[in-house]
């Protein structure tokens, strides 16, 4: 089950900033995946590829790291005819080695994520199985006993982009009291052709 094509789009993200959308195609069916993106950069963190041309979305727009899907990344991926089922590290290992920088600028973290992520799903589709459980194996980890994650909430923003001299970036609440037990887990699955 190789992948047919890769295409990319800019979209606006929920506080109305372009991110990059990308639509990875197999056999199985049509699988998108939108970066998420952040308000503030850490100083470890892989960077997203912007425009910098401040007459379109204040150079917030991506059409560089779109550029980069289509006509770098998404070829070669294609070119590799690999299998997001079975080789999802190796095209993970393909998108990080053309970009060739320890955080990702040349080509654009945004770029290099959402194929990797949209690979994901497709491979979850091609294995038969829920995501989580596609994603757990790749990672080698036992896929017969899962935990329900605790959400975390945010109750209170500091940091760079708050607006506030708090030093501390979030506050967070958790309900960690809650037994794994009390929620029993099954598998959701979607028809066929419908993994967005």
């Amino acid at each position: 089950m190789s992948i047919t094509s890769i295409k990319a789009a800019q979209r606006l993200d929920s506080r109305g900033k372009p991110t990059v959308q990308v639509i990875l195609t197999t056999v199985n069916g049509c699988f998108r995946s939108s970066v998420p993106s952040g308000a503030s950069k850490g100083d470890y963190e892989a960077v997203e590829l912007r425009d910098g041309d401040s007459s379109c979305y204040q150079g917030s727009s991506i059409l560089k790291a779109v550029h980069n899907v289509e006509n770098v990344l998404g070829p070669a991926v294609i070119d590799a005819k690999l299998n997001p089922a079975t080789d999802l590290a190796k095209i993970d290992e393909l998108v990080v080695k053309l970009d060739g920088t320890d955080d990702r600028s040349k080509l654009g973290a945004n770029a290099i994520l959402d194929i990797s992520m949209a690979a994901a799903r497709a491979g979850a589709a091609g294995a038969g199985v829920p995501l989580y459980k596609f994603l757990a194996k790749q990672a080698g980890s036992s896929t017969k006993d899962f935990v329900m994650l605790a959400p975390f909430m945010n109750i209170l923003n500091g940091g760079d982009h708050s607006g506030n001299n708090m030093a501390f970036q979030e506050f967070m609440i958790a309900p960690i009291g809650a037994s794994s037990r009390a929620v029993e887990c099954r598998d959701v699955r979607l028809p066929q052709n419908s993994h967005h």
